[in-house]
């Protein structure tokens, strides 16, 4: 307000302002609101002995603005900078608001539950009220309806309903079993649940995703370090730059007497050159433009580990996608029980909607030696078998010697039996018997179980695809990826028709965790192409770490996936990999928008400003004007990626 009155007074010619030392403290008291800040930039910058940055210019440029003369000028060149560090900030807080909204959701409070000791009256139980992070492993915690979840923990009930849409974003609340983990961050929505603690306050999923978010900005893309390096050598050199305007004229009248040397008017040129050349547009818009992208794509559950990642994403030029528990569900159910019996008959069960689920003794038999062996796993297949047993009653027979044979299956001792309980290889690398053409001929996911030696049988058991797998293939392609693949330990019938499908061409099963990485391997050698991997962070660890970018699907369950991946979707849903690339690509063309209208607008008027047609107003805006037109582009992102 007091520079646009200022300006109005200056143009009608009011008699105060032509007194000199009135109309310089009317400019200096409306630079001091915009100025100060910027000082004590400066005056921090060189106790740091970083004295050369965009504070130092925009100083330089104020106070050679001030010695001649031009007040407003001086006071224009802070208040837009200031305007555009206000701008900057907006986004900034926008983009954390976004990501704290994704992960800050930890409870300040946890109820403890304890046994009453003796002596103490009224229930058996006492609550207290704490800080979470005085909770210790082990502990049972209480929570009620409506509130979060302070730490992670198994639950002890059977069975409650969470909403996750704060670690998720799913809108539909989760049911949680009775054994199973619950993380920091869900909501109890049906009743109060208690759960027994897994992890410190400080170890808990929910505290490492925030402290992967923080650091995340430490990550830069290689736009955001070559012009952090640049500016370096940049701004000192043009700070001898425009020394030298000034200088060289000064030594070259010296030499010349027809030549007039007016300091006044080469300085003018040296600040107009000083503020053109000022690269706080760069500076400030560029690590914006990723800081933006990562908020706006964790708003939608897409977690960047880096803007160097999200730089990384938009060069994919091949997208390979793992099957169970990233294309389908992962949630198995036993299909049909196909056992053989004492003569070698095989007795058959398939579940059908309003079919008797009663077993055979031989179907129970078999359903109890499969389930035993898989009842120590967390795989989902052996989950569902574990469940299918438990839930016809087939108590479960305890195990000794168990060995886990990686890509085939395991060997284990129940019941006074030597087990073999994983896929057709395994009977194959023991040199049991089996029915190969039978079970070839089998679509899908086939559990085999082989009795000290003999083939006993085995379990159908079925997946499905999740509902927007076809959608996530349809959009890469949209995105000109037309190199899709599947890689799977499933056989190669089950894998080629889930691909086709979706409309994958290229699938490959019946490969071990070395073959996958093999085949990563050698499409990286290939023609030079660009991988992101696309897994579920557990199994597919390496093969994560050896992609150009690795992305971990539902994620927050799982360590392996937080700690392996580049980019974490945590809505378990992947058409959010085209989301993520589009984010990258979103967030280029905006970093390379402000690159070119940066250069372009300053190499225009710096031609001006050396035939002298340019003032400090053409500066200011050639800078700092550029620099808040920058900022509201990178503000943009928000609003690109969907």
């Amino acid at each position: 307000m007091l520079l646009a009155a200022g300006l109005v007074l200056d143009g009608v010619h009011v008699a105060l302002f032509a007194n000199g030392v009135f109309r310089f403290c009317w400019y200096l008291v409306a630079l001091l609101p915009v100025g100060l800040p910027v000082f004590k930039e400066v005056w921090e910058s060189i106790r740091e002995r970083d004295a050369f940055n965009e504070f130092t210019l925009m100083t330089i440029a104020m106070m050679g603005a001030f010695y001649i003369g031009e007040y407003p000028e001086g006071v224009a060149v802070m208040l837009f900078y200031s305007l555009g560090e206000l701008f900057q900030d907006k986004a900034v807080d926008k983009a954390m608001r976004n990501i704290g909204a994704l992960i800050d959701v930890r409870p300040e409070t946890a109820t403890v539950v304890h046994e009453k000791h003796d002596g103490q009256s009224g229930e058996g139980l006492v609550r207290l009220t704490v800080n979470p992070r005085h909770v210790k492993v082990g502990e049972m915690i209480e929570v009620k309806v409506g509130e979060r979840v302070p730490l992670d923990g198994v639950l002890t009930d059977d069975v409650a309903a969470f909403n996750t849409s704060a670690l998720t974003g799913e809108s539909v609340p989760r049911d949680i079993w009775n054994g199973q983990e619950v993380l920091a961050g869900m909501i109890a929505t049906d009743k109060v649940v208690r759960l027994k603690v897994t992890k410190p306050f400080d170890k808990s999923m929910l505290a490492r995703i925030l402290e992967l978010v923080e650091n995340a900005s430490e990550r830069k893309a290689p736009a955001e370090q070559f012009i952090r390096k640049f500016a370096r050598v940049y701004t000192p050199s043009v700070t001898g730059l425009a020394v030298l305007i000034v200088l060289v004229p000064f030594i070259y009248s010296l030499c010349n007497g027809a030549f007039t040397f007016v300091f006044n008017d080469w300085l003018y040129r040296a600040l107009v050159f000083l503020v053109i050349s000022c690269p706080c547009a760069l500076v400030v818009s560029i690590p914006l433009s990723y800081f933006g992208g990562i908020g706006a794509a964790s708003r939608r559950g897409i977690l960047f580990k880096g803007g160097n990642y999200l730089d990384a994403i938009t060069r994919i030029d091949t997208v390979v996608f793992d099957k169970t528990g990233t294309l389908t569900q992962g949630s198995f159910s036993v299909a049909s029980c196909h056992a053989v019996n004492g003569n070698g008959v095989v007795e058959s069960m398939r579940e059908k909607q309003g079919a008797d689920k009663a077993l055979s003794k031989v179907e129970r038999l078999l359903v109890q030696r499969i389930a035993s062996a898989e009842q120590d796993s967390t795989h989902p297949i052996a989950t569902a078998i574990v469940t299918y047993a438990m839930e016809r009653g087939v108590k479960l027979l305890p195990t000794t010697g168990t060995k886990e044979i990686p890509g085939f299956g395991m060997e284990t001792e129940a019941g006074g039996c030597r087990l073999l309980v994983g896929n057709a290889r395994l009977l194959e690398r023991f040199g049991v018997a089996y029915p190969k053409e039978e079970l070839a001929e089998i679509v899908g996911t086939v559990v085999v179980c082989a009795v000290d030696g003999r083939y006993a049988g085995y379990l159908l058991l079925a997946d499905s695809l999740k509902p927007d797998a076809k959608q996530a293939v349809e959009r890469l392609k949209e995105l000109n990826i037309n190199n899709i693949q599947i890689l799977s330990g499933d056989k190669q019938a089950i894998v080629t028709t889930f691909a086709k499908r979706i409309g994958v061409n290229e699938a490959y099963g019946d490969l071990l965790p070395h073959d996958k990485v093999a085949h990563i391997e050698a499409l990286r050698k290939e023609g030079a192409r660009k991988v992101a991997f696309v897994g579920d962070g557990i199994n597919d660890a390496p093969v994560l770490a050896l992609s150009h970018v690795g992305i971990a699907m539902g994620g927050l369950g799982s360590d392996a996936a937080i700690e392996t991946a580049d980019v974490v979707i945590q809505t378990d849903q992947p058409s959010r990999v085209a989301t993520a690339i589009h984010a990258g690509k979103q967030t280029r063309r905006i970093v390379w928008q402000n690159i070119s209208l940066t250069f372009g607008v300053k190499l225009l008027v710096l031609i001006l400003g050396a035939g002298g047609l340019a003032t400090l107003w053409e500066a200011v805006f050639a800078d700092v004007g550029v620099a808040l037109i920058a900022i509201l582009n990178a503000m943009r992102i928000q609003r690109l990626i969907k």
